[in-house]
């Protein structure tokens, strides 16, 4: 008896030793209640109705210019709706936690959503949000605690998504603050919407949940999607939008709100019921709110070191100075996609010592700019080529005693001198190993390896490399996620040709059934991506180009294409003032690469 009394006696010391918290448990199957804002979550509104929104004048343009049919495209029929705004319409929701085997802490709060089945994570542990450069996915990256009986959650690496269903588009630096509060059977659900490219001010939306206490397996519906060619008469260079001020969908949606045009229109200062009468005090409301709450960080990439990424498999990404570079490592040892700026080969070649110890047998490059050849000649020393010793006897040693650097052909052309100058690029940096025409495939390290040519994007000496057993290509500056296409017009550069870079990668790529992931994509400059990344830019450089065709075609100058700014729904994202290619650059380019093509007909 005295034994039973005592460790009765330690069991309540143990519970009462436990600390206090005031958390809940969300685990359950719950069903959204859609009696608030139904017409928007269900249905959805009309064209151009983008009342309630703090869009940008960017935002705006996007939207009028959008045109559903470009969901018809295959490599858009399997988007899906991103983490801001899939609890917005019709699911069912399953939660559940993942707890440590041994201390049973909550490691994670898992959703799955049975739109388009995501199953998103939401890490309780404490670990930070990744670096700029990794992967966007729809769900994004999402980290959690608990403020008494909230859940806080804060969400980065979001896909390019939209913020309203008729076109209003939300980018993939949209980030957002959740609020999970469960009350009884219920639970509220709060997200504080930032985008700092389409959205002036941060924009709160709320969601009702109830439990389902009849949950039945056959109640989570399934999506298995495939795509398929549902306009067999499209171009691959075709995407689907309205030039500005031709869509002959907006003025009958906008009265059927009941508001004025520019009511209908959106903006942060329409929200105020003042507007309609002292448009001058809404704004100053707006001023006052705009940018009144912080949310979550994401890692910024010091300017001095390079950063090694796990791409894919035995592929990797190298960060830092300069464009992009990717490592392929294996038995047979080291092939490097780019060398960066000139002065970056030791810590290059500190990084590629993190990942193995295996010579570097092969350097690839791109094209032929300073920031992605600038270290060939240290690196290229560094190395050693692979061959034969009969060979070695007949060629001498130093032959072997570099990595073999691989180039376009054209390349080579530009490094090299013309008869009686020199050129500025040392001999030890030029390409041995060049290819013409637009192919050029070998083995190494048991993958099979394709540099693809495309002519005249970039520059004239492009090459895209495939690593086919990795999935991965690293694409050089074709393809960049920092800003607008660069078009070296003086090195053979051309917008059709950025185009059908873009769209020969759209191509080569294969997605997961989600339209995110499967192969990945190296940019040249910027983070990790894949085909859904790429098809978003192919439609922006479309979409300015046609833009700028139909002035040409209207006879516009070029003073005035510039004033006419066809590139404002884009420039928030990948415009600049200042720099070595500012957005001014690129519309001067796309003008006069259309202009010669012209000439040409």
């Amino acid at each position: 008896m005295v034994r039973r009394r005592v460790l009765c006696a330690a069991a309540a010391l143990v519970v009462v030793a436990a600390p206090a918290s005031a958390q809940v448990d969300l685990s359950g199957s719950w069903n959204t209640r859609q009696h608030e804002d139904q017409p928007d979550r269900g249905p959805g509104v009309g064209l151009g109705d983008y009342t309630g929104m703090p869009i940008t004048e960017g935002a705006r343009l996007w939207a009028e210019s959008w045109d559903a049919a470009r969901l018809s495209e295959p490599e858009q029929q399997c988007r899906v709706h991103a983490a801001h705004y899939i609890y917005r319409g019709p699911l069912n929701l399953r939660i559940w936690e993942e707890k440590d085997p041994k201390t049973q802490e909550v490691l994670a709060i898992k959703h799955y959503i049975s739109t388009y089945e995501q199953t998103r994570t939401i890490w309780m542990d404490g670990r930070p949000h990744p670096p700029e450069y990794a992967p966007h996915t729809w769900m994004g990256f999402s980290t959690g605690r608990w403020d008494g009986d909230r859940l806080i959650v804060e969400t980065t690496h979001i896909k390019q998504g939209w913020h309203r269903r008729n076109g209003v588009p939300a980018s993939d630096r949209t980030t957002m603050t959740e609020y999970f509060i469960r009350h009884g059977n219920y639970f509220t659900h709060i997200e504080v919407i930032r985008d700092p490219v389409y959205l002036t001010e941060p924009m709160v939306k709320s969601q009702q949940f109830e439990l389902n206490l009849r949950a039945l397996p056959e109640r989570n519906w399934l999506w298995p999607c495939q795509a398929v060619v549902e306009v067999a008469t499209r171009e691959e260079t075709d995407v689907a939008h309205y030039l500005p001020g031709r869509n002959p969908y907006l003025a009958s949606s906008r009265k059927a709100a009941n508001l004025p045009s520019d009511g209908a229109a959106g903006g942060a200062e329409t929200l105020y019921p003042e507007w309609i009468t002292d448009k001058a005090t809404a704004a100053q409301n707006r001023s006052r709110s705009a940018g009144s709450a912080t949310g979550p960080t994401v890692a910024r990439v010091p300017t001095d070191e390079v950063r090694v990424w796990p791409v894919q498999s035995n592929v990797y990404m190298l960060v830092g100075p300069g464009g992009n570079s990717t490592v392929q490592i294996g038995d047979d040892g080291v092939l490097l996609v780019d060398t960066k700026l000139a002065g970056m080969s030791d810590t290059i070649l500190a990084a590629i010592k993190t990942l193995t110890n295996k010579p570097i047998r092969y350097v690839v490059n791109t094209h032929d700019h300073d920031d992605h050849i600038g270290a060939n000649e240290p690196i290229a020393k560094a190395g050693s080529t692979r061959t034969g010793g009969v060979v070695v006897g007949q060629i001498g040693s130093s032959a072997i005693d570099t990595a073999a650097i691989a180039a376009h052909e054209n390349v080579l052309k530009r490094v090299s001198a013309p008869t009686g100058t020199t050129s500025p690029i040392p001999f030890a940096a030029w390409p041995t190993e060049t290819y013409f025409g637009d192919h050029r495939d070998f083995m190494f390290n048991g993958e099979g390896i394709e540099l693809v040519h495309v002519a005249n994007a970039h520059t004239d000496g492009d090459s895209m490399v495939f690593f086919r057993r990795s999935d991965v290509i690293s694409t050089g500056d074709v393809f960049v996620t920092t800003g607008y296409p660069v078009i070296d017009a003086a090195r053979g550069g051309s917008v059709q040709g950025i185009l059908k870079a873009l769209n020969t990668i759209i191509k080569m790529a294969i997605p997961s059934g989600a339209q995110e992931g499967g192969t990945m994509i190296v940019p040249g400059h910027g983070r990790v991506s894949d085909e859904m990344d790429v098809v978003e830019y192919r439609g922006m450089v479309t979409i300015v180009r046609d833009r700028v065709q139909d002035m040409i075609d209207r006879g516009l100058s070029l003073e005035q294409v510039r004033a006419a700014r066809p590139t404002l729904d884009f420039d928030a994202r990948y415009g600049a003032e200042a720099g070595p290619w500012t957005t001014t650059m690129f519309v001067d380019a796309v003008y006069q690469d259309l202009m010669s093509a012209r000439g040409r007909r």
